[in-house]
C-alpha cells in the first residue's frame, strides 16, 4: 500500500489522518472510516472502499494507492468530488492519477 504525501481528508478526520493511517497500516478495526484510493479499474477515477475491508487477508492492497480518508460514505463522497473537481479545475481533464503523480513530484 503506497500513501499520496498530501493525504486529502473529510473535515471530521482532518486532525486524525497519522492516527488512522497508523490503525489502517496495522490492521486495527476502525467504524465508519472509508480510504480513497486511485481506481483498480482502469474505467473509473477513484475507488471508495471501507477500511474493514482492508482487514482481510485475501484483499489486494499491494499495489494500492492511497489519495484520500474520510469517516462515512457521504464524506467519502465529498472527498472524491472535491478531488476531481480540483483535478477538472487545474487540468480540464480527468486523469486523476495523473494530476496526483505530478502534484506529489513537484512537492
Amino acid at each position: 500500500m503506497k500513501w499520496h504525501k498530501s493525504l486529502y481528508a473529510g473535515d471530521s478526520i482532518v486532525h486524525k489522518i497519522s492516527k488512522i493511517k497508523w490503525k489502517i497500516l496495522h490492521n486495527a478495526g476502525q467504524i465508519d472510516i472509508y480510504v480513497i484510493a486511485l481506481a483498480s479499474n482502469p474505467q473509473n477515477l477513484l475507488d471508495i472502499i471501507p477500511s474493514r475491508e482492508l482487514l482481510q487477508k485475501a484483499y489486494p492492497k499491494k499495489e494500492m494507492y492511497v489519495v484520500g480518508l474520510a469517516k462515512g460514505y457521504e464524506e467519502a463522497l465529498e472527498v472524491a468530488v472535491s478531488i476531481i473537481d480540483e483535478v477538472y479545475r487545474s487540468t480540464g481533464s480527468f486523469a486523476v492519477s495523473e494530476y496526483l503523480f505530478q502534484k506529489e513530484k513537484m512537492g
